[in-house]
């Protein structure tokens, strides 16, 4: 998870100084090798992105840190949490599935697997973000990409817009995109010969 403060103590020929977070809380250690290769090196008062960690004597500590303007340019664009294209792309799939499902094209139940998934996946990010807020463990990210291809991912989609959780990350977003396409590409072969024989075959055996 990303946080957001402003670095109001820096010394430049130390290299090191303390950001102060937006939320008010305790100011947080800052070390110019924390910084991003692509950040240029910071002056008071800016304003800076970062991940939590803390030392061994449990101080917090900043990582990953990017000036703002920064992480915005180099965001990628097609980050969920970001613009209109993931949610339109996630609207368009469920009015698609909706619409097949009500002309008799796929299965009744097929939608409320997507749902109940998309519901556990939504609690899935909730709860890594609570986790990782309140220093618990988390939940991994192979296990959140594991729901979202097994039907979850419009719950994941909606998770990291809402809960603005995963969505900057650009190797956790290549990663869940691909589940996204794998789990359209299986949606996409119901509507084949062979897809529909093994929908008949599963209604068949529910008969």
């Amino acid at each position: 998870m990303r946080y957001q403060g402003r670095l109001t103590n820096w010394k430049d020929d130390q290299g090191f100084g303390f950001i102060t977070p937006n939320d008010g809380s305790a100011p947080v250690f800052v070390h110019i090798k924390a910084l991003r290769r692509q950040s240029s090196r910071p002056v008071e008062g800016d304003l800076l992105t970062y991940e939590l960690a803390f030392d061994e004597r449990r101080r917090p500590r900043a990582r990953a840190v990017l000036k703002v303007g920064d992480a915005i340019r180099k965001a990628p664009s097609g980050s969920a949490g970001r613009g209109w294209k993931a949610p339109a792309f996630g609207l368009s799939f469920c009015l698609i599935l909706a619409g097949a499902t009500t002309a008799g094209r796929l299965p009744t139940l097929l939608p409320g697997l997507y749902a109940i998934a998309s519901g556990i996946t939504f609690f899935a990010y909730w709860w890594d973000k609570s986790a990782a807020m309140s220093q618990r463990w988390r939940t991994s990210e192979s296990t959140l990409h594991l729901f979202g291809l097994a039907c979850g991912w419009p719950g994941g989609l909606l998770a990291q817009r809402l809960l603005r959780h995963k969505s900057i990350k650009q190797e956790f977003q290549t990663v869940f995109w691909g589940t996204v396409i794998l789990n359209c590409i299986f949606f996409g072969w119901l509507f084949s010969a062979g897809g529909k024989s093994w929908l008949d075959s599963l209604r068949t055996a529910a008969s």
